[in-house]
């Protein structure tokens, strides 16, 4: 069955901030979605359940749906939920704007302040319709959603307060979608998931890091499968149905052979879905070894989507076309009854009893309602007898029928039927099938059953439904059903909206039809006069003994009343106005010890009580009543009334009769003529009458007098309980109103969590990089002080401290009262004021009283918005660079000497004072032929000839006591083996300490040329 208002697709004006670039729009008469539509739904507590879920997607595949999310949201607060969503999935995550299209793989979030509607494959925004504190925005998402994707409708109830999403699940669950709940336990507040459970619909109740899986697996069941014609797939199956109807008339007791196959297959499916099951054999096997799922398929085929007024224009065409007809057709007390067959919850029934109940009051009439409202799912029917309903009925019932017809729960999640409406109806489990119906009904509504019934079986219901209706009674179908061929059955009164009026029946159709579906004996019970085809029904001829009978009580029998113990009038007989007489004042329920008259009310009010108390008969004789200015003799008898073994009443019946006695002739007593009777014993029996009628005359005022006390202090007592009653409701007001601050303060309570959920994620992210940045300045070693306009001090890094002695107590002081460590420079509070109102960067390097140099820089502290609110003041340690510029600029020094030794054209080495040999430049290869790399694996020594290594000593010794020597002639070895006659020049190196660490030799061949001489023998001497 199909129920819920249809989405509004009315434009509003979009919502900005969505994260990622909204996908393009596709016109609506193009789209064709063909992938499943996950709606989720949470409230309190709902963020960690929404980072559970999409943990829990599997990172190796696309999901192949797409997934809306809704969370009740501060309407006047920017919500963040779509930037945290982004961090929790790899798909992307959007902010709805109005109209957006919905792609697979993708997440969509509710905006702030909005309701949120799923229409043609697009998402539509609209401005919520209720106050703050009764919005249900999940259930207006499920329910758009189950009316336009129907089995591909997914629906997920996850963590939160109060109801919502439960009626959205209910319509999702109609259309042949599926349902996920999570588990009590694992929810932060389990509100949300318990009403969900509590409707009866739940597929998969688990925690949100399990949905993903199972909700991937039930999608790649359902949907991966082309979908098979219903029609040929029930002929392909017929057998394995047949086997379904079989087990589930076995555990349930009713028979479905009779619905639609495509319904039958559609439900079947579904369950199939759920455990996986991929042949209908399968499932009959499952079916087989589980009762359970026996009876879970039961309860889907019988899921009964309902809502308050549904299809409002077809419940106003009602009340316009027939119960006005139905109530003004009706004497006053007589009872209107109504039958509402396929009830489910109860929605439907109770809102024909509001309905009438309107009626009546506007038509000034006071006639009593009973209705019947019946179904085969017993759980249907224990929720519509407790009469309790979810607070989302509010977006199906004006305020004033909620008002004045429902009073909100404790909880403020559900609203009660006031019991006016409720004590209007009878619940009853029925099968309309088998079960014999209900007869003399005014109404009956059988709406959006027979759709689901093949064509036989829609056939005989209407005319059993004929049956049951009363000459001109009204019938209330579907806008999807009709009379069909039993429309010479039926008068149209409303063709649109299905109401249809009551024929006589000529062809004895109902007659038929109501064998079809009684036994024998039921035949029997019913006062349903036989007709036959072509034949008037003819009156029924009373029997002789009916005659005489009806005769004598007519002549015979006394006047007389059925009352209560109480006394209550519940039927009068014959002519008792001569002993009863109306009381002034409101009538009301009309009670025999008030009316009656003078002489009647002290006995009837003896005797009824002891009737009462002892259950037996109770009589007194010669009463004198006062009837119109005279007294007459009355009997008066009240006797117990038996009802039979089963008591049909609340209270005990008793049947008061009063019998006229004729009264004696004139001018007699006790029989007599007059004359006989003695004078003298004549007054003194007449003076003792006398003497007894005035001493009971006494009595009787003063009972009198004790009863009008009586009446006085009832009275009384009733004004009393009068303003008791009014201040009860005035209480009562006083309850609603705070029941409705309570609503209204639950759903804010709800908003602020989810809000203090999102800011308590941004804290965290803003502390986590508050701790970055704080270990970032520490790392980088670069001293850092903020200051204010004011100059002082907001907060510094650990390294400021060791060029301004800081200490955490220091913050807020001005930084000019803090000693620093800096040498030679005093104007720091100077430049920050000048770096503050000229907004110039100022530079300049600072040494401290250790010896270490620092660049300070003073430059504007801006916020975001480019506003100034203070400098900075940041000191970056440059001593080791100033020691390594002054060290550069050494060496550049040291790089122009070696470039005149390399360029030089004499040969230039430098030895250390063992004679290693240390430096050898290019003049040395030219002259001695070695390489530098071979010259410096060699010692002074080496090259030296023979004869020269005493001299070459000597002069060492000499120059270790000089810093130069002059210039001096020697010999020195090449290579080749040749000697080279040489002027040398010996130089000592000094360190810094003043010690001799190296000799310096620039050497020059004697004759200019650098090519190597042989030694010859002249030499060697």
């Amino acid at each position: 069955m199909t129920s819920g208002k249809e989405a509004a697709a009315s434009p509003v004006k979009p919502v900005a901030g969505d994260p990622g670039q909204p996908p393009p729009r596709v016109p609506v008469d193009r789209i064709s979605t063909g992938f499943p539509i996950v709606g989720i739904g949470a409230s309190a507590g709902g963020l960690a359940a929404f980072e559970a879920f999409f943990a829990g997607m599997p990172t190796d595949r696309a999901p192949g749906m797409a997934f809306v999310l809704v969370q009740h949201l501060a309407p006047d607060h920017q919500s963040i939920l779509a930037e945290l969503m982004q961090r929790c999935t790899r798909m992307t995550v959007y902010e709805v704007v109005d109209g957006m299209t919905v792609q697979v793989n993708c997440a969509y979030i509710i905006p702030p302040n909005r309701d949120m509607a799923f229409l043609n494959g697009t998402l539509q925004l609209l401005e919520p319709a209720e106050p703050r504190g009764h919005r249900q925005p999940i259930d207006f998402l499920f329910r758009s959603l189950a009316e336009d994707q129907r089995e591909r409708a997914i629906g997920i109830v996850l963590s939160g307060t109060g109801s919502d999403g439960s009626q959205g699940l209910r319509a999702i669950k109609g259309e042949g979608g599926m349902v996920m709940v999570q588990t009590p336990e694992s929810s932060a507040f389990d509100g949300m998931p318990r009403s969900a459970l509590a409707t009866g619909t739940v597929d998969f109740e688990l925690a949100p890091a399990d949905m993903p899986a199972q909700l991937m697996a039930y999608v790649a069941h359902a949907f991966s499968k082309p979908h098979r014609p219903a029609r040929g797939a029930g002929i392909q199956h017929e057998g394995a149905l047949k086997k379904v109807f079989v087990l589930l008339r076995n555990c349930t007791g009713h028979d479905f052979s009779q619905y639609k196959p495509s319904t039958i297959l559609r439900r079947i499916e579904r369950r199939m879905a759920v455990h996986q099951v991929e042949t209908l054999e399968g499932y009959v096997k499952l079916l087989q070894q589980t009762p359970v799922e026996v009876d879970a398929l039961f309860h889907d085929l019988l899921i009964g989507v309902t809502s308050f007024f549904r299809d409002p224009d077809a419940f106003q065409a009602l009340e316009a076309q027939a119960l006005a007809k139905i109530i003004k057709g009706k004497s006053a007390g007589e009872v209107i009854r109504v039958w509402c067959c396929g009830c489910s919850t109860g929605e439907e029934a109770y809102s024909l009893a509001i309905l009438l109940k309107e009626s009546l009051e506007r038509l000034k009439q006071n006639n009593r309602v009973q209705i019947f409202a019946t179904d085969m799912d017993s759980r249907a029917i224990g929720a519509a007898r407790a009469g309790v309903y979810l607070a989302g009925i509010s977006a199906d019932i004006t305020p004033e029928r909620l008002a004045r017809f429902f009073t909100p729960e404790a909880d403020g999640c559900a609203y009660r039927v006031h019991k006016e409406i409720r004590d209007m109806l009878v619940f009853s489990e029925h099968d309309v099938i088998k079960n014999p119906p209900f007869s003399r009904l005014d109404l009956i509504t059988c709406r959006n059953l027979l759709i689901y019934l093949d064509t036989d079986l829609q056939r005989k219901l209407i005319a059993l439904f004929h049956y049951a209706l009363s000459a001109g009674g009204v019938l209330f179908l579907g806008s999807s059903e009709t009379v069909g061929e039993c429309g010479d059955l039926f008068a149209v009164l409303d063709r649109k909206s299905k109401v249809f009026q009551r024929k006589e029946d000529f062809q004895g159709a109902q007659r038929a039809a109501l064998g079809r579906f009684m036994t024998h004996e039921h035949m029997r019970d019913l006062t349903l006069p036989s007709s036959s085809p072509g034949k008037a029904v003819q009156p029924v001829k009373p029997s002789l003994r009916e005659l005489v009978e009806r005769t004598l009580v007519e002549q015979l029998a006394p006047a007389g009343a059925l009352v209560n113990s109480q006394g209550d009038i519940l039927y009068l007989y014959g002519r008792t106005g001569m002993y009863l007489e109306p009381t002034p004042g409101e009538a009301g329920i009309n009670n025999i010890l008030k009316m009656a008259r003078e002489g009647l009310r002290r006995e009837l009010t003896t005797v009824l009580r002891k009737a009462v108390a002892g259950k037996e008969r109770i009589r007194v004789e010669s009463l004198r009543v006062k009837t119109n200015g005279h007294f007459s003799l009355v009997n008066l008898s009240v006797c117990p009334v038996v009802t039979g073994p089963s008591p049909a009443f609340e209270s005990d019946l008793f049947l008061v009769i009063l019998d006229e006695v004729p009264e004696p002739a004139a001018g007699s007593a006790a029989g007599l003529p007059a004359g006989t009777v003695d004078d003298g014993r004549g007054a003194d029996a007449g003076a003792m009458i006398a003497e007894l009628n005035a001493e009971l005359q006494a009595k009787e005022e003063y009972l009198q007098a004790a009863n009008e006390e009586l009446e006085t202090a009832n009275e009384e007592l009733k004004s009393s309980n009068e303003e008791m009653q009014s201040v009860n409701e005035e209480l009562q007001s006083t309850n609603e109103e705070l029941e409705t601050s309570k609503e209204e303060l639950q759903s804010i309570n709800e908003e602020l969590t989810t809000v203090n959920t999102e800011l308590q994620t941004k804290v965290a992210d803003l502390s986590r990089a508050n701790n970055d940045m704080n270990n970032l300045l520490a790392g980088t070693g670069i001293g850092t002080i903020f200051v204010d306009h004011n100059l002082r001090i907001l907060r510094f890094t650990p390294a400021a401290t060791q060029i301004i002695n800081l200490i955490l107590s220091d913050v807020g002081r001005p930084v000019g009262h803090i000693v620093s460590n800096l040498k030679g420079y005093d104007s720091l509070v100077s430049d920050a004021q000048t770096v503050l109102s000229t907004l110039i960067l100022k530079e300049i390097d600072v040494q401290t009283t250790e010896g270490k140099i620092y660049t300070m820089r003073i430059l504007p502290y801006r916020t975001l918005d480019n506003v100034i609110e203070g400098v900075v003041i940041t000191f970056v340690d440059i001593s080791e660079m100033v020691r390594t510029r002054e060290a550069l600029h050494k060496a550049n020094d040291l790089l122009r000497l070696a470039v005149v030794v390399r360029d030089a054209y004499d040969a230039i080495t430098v030895q250390d004072l063992s004679g290693r040999i240390i430096a050898w430049n290019p003049g040395a290869e030219r002259l001695y032929g070695w390489t530098e790399a071979e010259a410096l694996q060699m010692n002074e020594r080496d090259r030296t000839p023979p004869d020269q290594k005493e001299k070459s000593l000597s002069r060492a010794l000499l120059l270790s006591q000089a810093e130069t020597l002059e210039p001096f002639q020697t010999r020195r070895l090449a290579k080749d083996g040749t000697l080279v006659d040489i002027s040398q020049t010996s130089t000592a190196l000094f360190n810094a300490a003043g010690q001799m660490y190296a000799i310096a030799t620039t050497e020059r061949a004697k004759d200019g040329s650098h090519s190597p001489k042989k030694e010859t023998p002249d030499d060697r001497s």
